[in-house]
């Protein structure tokens, strides 16, 4: 059983908000490790204005937490405080604008961006097939594959701030960086408007079938995993450095670095999210150790360890 989480005595009750509201929410039945404490609150509003006169009615003090589909998450065995927001179908929907546009709901996958504009015959968005997670979370951490980054195609986000305004940012204010964005604490990304090139469909589904072979071929896709682990430091891949470091197989508990792509962790049944962090912090003074490089966290942690 998950402990319950708290954040004050006070934080009994939120403001109205149409949608689903779940106290003591479990995160463990979605994110991809499938495991972890629950979220003081799981809100999946049912529309991007709902969303808004959430946040804007929010003590300031509440921490806000949108969370996609969690295929880049760890989320710690005590839980989650605060709000985590989980976008509906409905801010999923996408659609083909002139110019060689693509308008997309953050709750939509990348493989669905990358399919509607290879349908429209809108070249570059192909990488989008190989990143397993929703829109938001793609222009939140400047996602990327195959030699392309989100910010490459990226024309505008609209945001919903902690404040609770909406707002729509040019690709240039979110200050872009190797997997990272300055969009603030607590925003959420409802929305984003992608650019690609004139192509012809049959030459964008093959790179899409190719990425989707190669994805298929060199990742542990069929696992209880989180993806890419670490940031590939300058003039270094990752997973070459854990390998060299010896860590391909290496195990805690049930948690264990993947022997077919060694820059992924896998939860092989009941390891907990310390496990799986442990491990990572394990990989990372081993790389340090041999190679002197210090590995980044690409994944995400989020909550408290368990008490």
């Amino acid at each position: 059983m998950t402990d319950a989480v708290r954040l004050s005595p006070e934080a009994d009750a939120l403001p109205p908000v149409a949608g689903k509201v779940e106290p003591q929410g479990s995160l463990a039945d979605f994110i991809w490790f499938r495991t972890g404490g629950p979220a003081e609150w799981l809100v999946r509003p049912d529309s991007v204005e709902a969303l808004a006169g959430l946040l804007g009615a929010l003590d300031p003090a509440t921490p806000v937490l949108p969370v996609g589909v969690g295929s880049n998450l760890i989320v710690r065995d005590g839980g989650v405080p605060g709000v985590v927001v989980r976008l509906p179908k409905a801010m999923a929907r996408v659609s083909v604008e002139p110019g060689n546009r693509v308008r997309a709901g953050a709750g939509a996958m990348g493989i669905t961006v990358a399919s509607a504009a290879r349908d429209a015959g809108i070249a570059g968005l192909e990488f989008l097939r190989g990143i397993p997670g929703t829109v938001g979370g793609a222009v939140r951490m400047n996602a990327g594959a195959y030699g392309r980054d989100t910010s490459d195609i990226l024309v505008e986000a609209t945001l919903v701030t902690r404040a609770g305004a909406i707002e729509t940012w040019p690709a240039e204010r979110l200050g872009y960086t190797y997997r990272h964005s300055e969009l603030p604490a607590g925003a959420v990304v409802v929305e984003a408007l992608f650019e690609g090139t004139p192509g012809d469909p049959a030459t964008i589904g093959a790179e899409m079938d190719r990425i989707a072979a190669e994805r298929e071929a060199s990742q542990p896709l069929r696992s209880r995993t989180g993806g890419s682990t670490f940031k590939n430091p300058d003039g270094h891949k990752a997973w070459a450095l854990i390998d060299a470091a010896g860590c391909r197989g290496l195990r805690r508990g049930d948690a264990q670095v993947s022997e077919k792509h060694c820059n992924f962790l896998l939860n092989l049944g009941q390891a907990s999210s310390a496990e799986i962090e442990a491990l990572g912090e394990d990989v990372r003074a081993r790389v340090k150790a041999h190679s002197g490089v210090e590995l980044e966290w690409e994944i995400q942690r989020v909550g408290r360890a368990k008490q």
